[in-house]
């Protein structure tokens, strides 16, 4: 096994820097990453199975390797790959929970990969959830006594925890910690409180494989993927090792890699700053983020730079590439001055040559795609306002219902204030008497699904009327990926895709806007993301798609960093309270704080926030004073 950490490595993708203190692969996509994970194991499942031995798998749970596990079953169901020899060891599982529940990790692996492979019942291993608490220390030294006897473990695969967690081993594990059962960090359960309808469901306590334990895998593979994991995947692989980030521990493993998509590998030294690295090439691109990131940490405006300031910071091959700081200091202020506009729809009769967007036509027809039922007014609620004002035909296009982000004690409020007025309506009856009575580990029916999907759909035309939109130009596609009742969704399918593109050919727009933030803890943005650049490439032959032009705001878990940004839209105070007063007609969402991480702020506060942050920047770099700004990229197909 000593070579297969670069079985799979990308020609020149990879270069140990003196700042890495771990192998690491950078790939696209997570897709593809995962693709390339699968067929190591797949390789070194059949390879022990030519020599007649079994494979020892450490697995693990969470959203990181769900396309590894989809890779396998595929490789299962059409290349013939067995998994009989194999024993498998998962890293963790709730505790107390039971192997029925949704939200365990028995029924998880269940349905994610063991139902539908060959593996042997008595091969597969998983912390049990259902022991007796007095059991729990000798369950714990057991086993790691059948990984022992097992062989050890031929190949573990890892997650990353936003507080550097691998399995459930939080700050503070020890280098020598066994299998062990350990109270959750605060800010785990806070990542998992949305998958069990709220902090107070998620049990305090787990059983985890200890840093030992996985320590002594010949083998080590971690997944991250995501702007949110890029913070803790920097910290442990350049930080130095530390209880506080268990993850650093690997920096002492022989044969350890991690498998990293683009933006969760973004923070990396060699990434972020590579003129800090080595020699660049200097596109323009990363030109804009140097210069930036240069008027930061000398706290000065983009026209005060000097030659001294880029000399001292490692960018002197820029200025002999470029000859001197006026040249490059003016050139990216008259960049940054001409993505502002007030004009998001472009400014009619006006010369548009150095401006964010066409002058004509004057009134265009505008869709805004919005994954979730209030990402319209949440990311770009006063561009949204200024295009109304401003005249142009409007389309918001809600792509999901969103109905499984309202809370069982909000649909009951709204089921039993309907049942007021129809006491004798059997359904409201029935639907109160589900939520009144409805178990933790109970699903929604059907009938629940519907009332709640209701409820954000008649806060959406709440919010779409106080901002002036006629009802006829608001749209519900409900597509049929995300109506699972659960937070795990279908894959993408062509129905998808078809009611996608039957909406932009409805409309023939002249702009898209649509939801190019990753970071949604559950995948609905870049899941409803990939649908529309599908369809564009389908129909961007058509005459009227060469005139659109696509538009990509983020929401309430990022922004775009200030080098990104192509159009930036100027609010002023009275717009930024508009705002405020549209995001407040989604009442269900109002009061819940749906967001990884110990980040308090409802959604319209982070909102605000980032808005007053974006302003804030283009003013420290020498530009105007504004309240506020909306972001936007654009989007070439």
């Amino acid at each position: 096994m000593s070579n297969s950490k670069i079985a799979y490595q990308p020609p020149g993708q990879f270069e140990e820097t003196r700042f890495e203190k771990i192998h690491n692969i950078r790939f696209a996509h997570a897709h593809e990453a995962s693709v390339a994970v699968a067929a190591e194991m797949a390789a070194l499942i059949r390879s022990k199975a030519a020599n007649n031995q079994s494979c020892v798998l450490g697995l693990a749970t969470g959203s990181s390797p769900i396309k590894v596990y989809e890779e396998l079953v595929r490789l299962h169901r059409e290349e013939d790959l067995s998994f009989a020899n194999v024993i498998s060891f998962n890293l963790d599982e709730y505790f107390p929970m039971e192997k029925q529940n949704i939200q365990s990790y028995h029924y998880f692996m269940h349905q994610h990969l063991f139902d539908h492979i060959d593996i042997l019942p008595e091969n597969i291993h998983i912390p049990d959830g259902t022991i007796d608490t007095e059991q729990v220390h000798q369950y714990c030294i057991d086993y790691d006594m059948k990984i022992k006897e097992a062989g050890g473990l031929d190949f573990q695969l890892l997650g990353i925890g936003r507080t550097g967690h691998i399995g459930f081993n939080e700050p503070g594990s020890h280098r020598n910690s066994g299998t062990r059962s350990i109270t959750l960090d605060h800010l785990t359960r806070v990542d998992a409180a949305d998958d069990f309808q709220g902090i107070e469901n998620v049990p305090k306590r787990a059983i985890t494989m200890g840093i030992s334990s996985i320590h002594q895998a010949k083998r080590i593979v971690l997944l991250a993927w995501g702007e949110h994991k890029a913070s803790i995947v920097k910290e442990t692989i350049e930080g130095n090792i530390t209880a506080k980030v268990p993850a650093t521990y690997l920096q002492e493993h022989h044969n350890t890699t991690f498998v990293l998509d683009h933006t969760a590998s973004s923070e990396l030294t060699r990434n972020k700053t590579p003129w800090l690295v080595g020699p660049c090439v200097w596109t323009e691109a990363l030109k804009q983020k140097a210069i930036i990131w240069l008027c930061k940490k000398t706290q000065k405006s983009v026209l005060r730079l000097t030659d001294k300031d880029y000399n001292n910071n490692g960018m002197s091959g820029l200025l002999a590439h470029d000859q001197n700081a006026y040249d490059l200091n003016i050139q990216l202020f008259n960049r940054l001055q001409r993505t502002i506009s007030g004009w998001p729809g472009g400014k009619p009769k006006a010369d548009d040559s150095n401006r964010p967007e066409r002058a004509t036509p004057a009134q265009k027809r505008v869709i805004i795609f919005s994954p979730h039922p209030d990402d319209d007014v949440i990311s770009m609620g006063g561009t949204f306002d200024r295009l109304v004002e401003q005249g142009h035909q409007v389309h918001v296009v809600y792509q999901t219902s969103g109905n499984i982000a309202v809370s069982d004690q909000e649909a009951l409020k709204f089921a039993e204030v309907a049942l007021s007025f129809s006491p004798d309506n059997k359904e409201l009856q029935e639907v109160v008497g589900l939520l009144k009575n409805k178990g933790t580990n109970q699903l929604d029916t059907k009938e629940v699904l519907r009332i709640k999907a209701d409820i954000r759909r008649k806060e959406s035309f709440a919010a779409t009327r106080y901002l002036g939109l006629p009802d006829a130009q608001v749209h519900f596609l409900d597509l049929p990926f995300y109506e699972t009742g659960t937070v795990k969704k279908n894959n993408l399918s062509d129905k998808d895709l078809q009611i996608m593109t039957d909406i932009i050919l409805k409309v023939r727009p002249h702009q898209i806007y649509a939801a190019g933030d990753l970071n949604d803890p559950h995948g609905t943005h870049k899941v409803c993301l990939d649908a529309l650049f599908a369809v564009l490439q389908n129909i961007k032959s058509l005459p009227f798609m060469k005139d659109c032009w696509v538009w990509l705001y983020r929401g309430a878990w990022q922004e775009w960093e200030t080098h990104e940004i192509d159009m930036a839209v100027p609010m002023s105070p009275d717009q930024v309270l508009r705002k405020r007063h549209a995001i407040f007609y989604h009442q269900s969402q109002k009061d819940r704080v749906m967001f990884q991480g110990d980040d308090a702020r409802e959604f319209w506060v982070r909102a605000e926030d980032r808005n007053r942050i974006n302003a804030q920047n283009y003013n420290q770099l020498g530009l105007a004073d504004y309240a506020a700004i909306e972001a936007f990229k654009r989007y070439y197909f």
